[in-house]
């Protein structure tokens, strides 16, 4: 299926921006000059959610509201926060206070600063994501409120913050509710926190918010790409710059009267070399307006489906993938950092894979960016994980804003080919709207990409497996998990029949089995590392019978946290089901799936 590229990119959020008040996040904050708020944040842990309110003083009880009625607010402030504990920003509380390893609820967190106006210039916060709810105060004064544990947001403060001192304060709820995204249930830890970068970002008073720079067809020898570029306000007649020098590009567009740049220049395909996991090519790319460049480092390519084939720059490729969730490499807490990413990809590079699904959430940007960088093909997906309140409105909305947030931060990353917006998720009326509706939007968003969500297998007979999922018509490629070998006798996996009538490329987006590191035993003994890699080996020769076969990411790369297992003296509140243990030690399985791998 060819793929037919958008040159509208921001239309669409513009629009949505003025009905929902959504599509306003900024892009590329690593190019744009930055304050970090990183380091010792004071925190206070509020257990009975008494921090906006004290029912006996009829007065906020911190004293750091506009409300609040104490006769010295600043001591408040003082004797509250600055004697209380500190702990890292970013990072979460589960794994800095013992107290707080299983706690859900509310945290507040405070931030001293210095601040100084320059004038003719704006001043935004930025905060790479709040697990899950946050509300922000600036001196005293509601900056935003931020609902989503794994996206970024941005608000503007200039007219919060004061000359010399300011004081930042952020409440921090992690507790699960029925209308969230992900839900009530789920099978990985909930880490609570200010779990990203925070920092300020100082802008002109018109900048240029975000911008777009995908591959279009190709037309004979010339190479077509596609320029957009949304401003922070509809401002018409501002002059954009946009430079490539490797490519000897220099072309200047001026926007229209909403603020936006939609148009498309060609280039000799004989002068571009297109990204790929062998050559992760990128360039230069600078983007002008006024007097300020915005540099980024953009890769170029196509990905598109053709039958069951996957093709990368029009040729067809096996993704030789692994899961990983967003936990830290040696141990647990959550991954917010290069280091991180390098350790973590560095070893799906060891196993053979030039692909990785980043489960269940959308994961912190360096981990994206790493990736690109080793030329590592990503599956980003959002936690519509499970069961969602398909029927409730606000949840819909709140999935369909983290699409968004998803695809505004990392549509020019060149190495994500995948968005998914769905985990396992029960077949209904209710979740097949939702979803179609969350699919359709996805597609308007970015026709660039791939679209996919792993799906359910309902089983025909015993040992005949048919996929059936409404909303295949609305994937481009058929993704699912199956447990042959864990839920079910490792045995029936050579007589297993798969039947998957659909015309697109097949991706197992999950498969696997438990061992603790280190546990020997007979390969029928459960937990033992024998019995993982003998499931292994089963599973891979069944895998090679799928006809259209295109991919798969077994689960997972390491052994994570999660309070749903808990077996004493295996679990212990680790899902085992990683190739590597949580100290980063493979498993006699990950020789299993190398070995494969290097077959492929």
């Amino acid at each position: 299926m060819k793929k037919k590229v958008s040159f509208a990119f921001f239309a669409l959020i513009c629009a949505l921006a003025a009905e929902a008040k959504i599509g306003t996040q900024i892009g590329n904050v690593m190019a744009r000059k930055t304050t970090s708020l990183n380091g010792q944040w004071n925190y206070i842990v509020d257990v009975q959610e008494e921090g906006y309110y004290d029912y006996r003083m009829n007065v906020t009880r911190w004293g750091f509201f506009q409300n609040a009625k104490p006769q010295r607010p600043e001591d408040l402030i003082e004797y509250d926060f600055d004697k209380a504990p500190t702990m890292m920003v970013p990072g979460d509380w589960n794994t800095q206070d013992e107290r707080l390893f299983f706690y859900e609820g509310t945290v507040w967190f405070k931030r001293s600063f210095d601040w100084h106006q320059t004038a003719g210039r704006r001043t935004l916060l930025y905060f790479g994501a709040v697990n899950y709810e946050a509300h922000v105060y600036v001196n005293g004064q509601q900056a935003g409120h931020h609902v989503g544990g794994f996206t970024p947001f941005n608000m503007d403060v200039t007219e919060l913050l004061k000359e010399g001192k300011n004081v930042l304060i952020v409440k921090v709820d992690n507790k699960r509710r029925v209308e969230n995204v992900p839900t009530l249930i789920f099978d990985w830890w909930n880490y609570g926190g200010i779990t990203r970068d925070v920092c300020l970002i100082d802008v002109a008073e018109t900048y240029i918010e975000n911008y777009s720079l995908p591959l279009g067809p190709s037309q004979g020898k010339k190479q077509q790409i596609a320029f957009s570029a949304k401003l922070n306000k509809p401002v018409a007649g501002q002059e954009v710059t946009l430079t490539i020098p490797e490519l000897k590009v220099k072309g200047k567009f001026m926007t229209d009267d909403k603020g936006l740049i939609n148009s498309q220049f060609q280039i000799s395909k004989l002068k571009l070399t297109l990204w790929s996991p062998e050559t992760p090519k990128r360039y230069r790319v600078e983007v002008s307006m006024n007097g300020e460049t915005l540099v980024d480092s953009i890769g170029f390519r196509s990905i598109e489906t053709h039958g069951k084939q996957l093709l990368l720059n029009g040729k067809p490729i096996f993704l030789k993938g692994i899961s990983i969730h967003e936990e830290k490499p040696n141990g647990g807490g959550r991954a917010n950092s290069t280091s991180d990413a390098h350790t973590l990809l560095s070893w799906a590079k060891e196993l053979g894979c030039n692909f990785v699904r980043l489960a269940h959430y959308p994961h912190n940007e360096y981990m994206v960016r790493e990736a690109e960088r080793m030329g590592i093909m990503v599956w980003s997906e959002i936690p519509c994980y499970w069961t969602i309140a398909w029927k409730n409105a606000a949840t819909f909305a709140n999935a369909k804003q983290q699409v968004t947030d998803m695809i505004l931060r990392d549509h020019n990353r060149a190495n994500i080919i995948i968005w998914s917006i769905a985990n396992e998720t029960p077949h209904s009326a209710e979740r097949d709207k939702f979803l179609g509706n969350l699919a359709q939007y996805t597609r308007s968003m970015d026709s660039t990409r791939l679209i996919s969500m792993a799906m359910e297998v309902t089983s025909a007979s015993n040992y005949k497996n048919r996929l059936h999922d409404n909303m295949s018509k609305y994937v481009d490629v058929v993704s699912f998990n199956q447990y042959i070998g864990w839920y079910r006798d490792v045995n029936d996996a050579p007589k297993m029949v798969w039947e998957i009538p659909y015309d697109k490329p097949v991706i197992i987006s999950e498969f696997g089995g438990g061992a603790k590191y280190g546990l020997h035993g007979a390969k029928n003994q459960r937990w033992t590392e024998e019995f993982q890699e003998n499931l292994y080996k089963e599973n891979v020769a069944m895998l090679d019978k799928i006809d259209g076969l295109a991919g798969t990411t077994p689960w997972i790369l390491k052994d994570f946290r999660s309070p749903r297992r808990v077996l004493n003296g295996i679990q212990d509140y680790y899902n085992r089901k990683g190739l590597y243990s949580d100290k980063g030690e493979k498993k006699k399985a990950f020789y299993v799936l190398q070995e494969w791998y290097k077959g492929k």
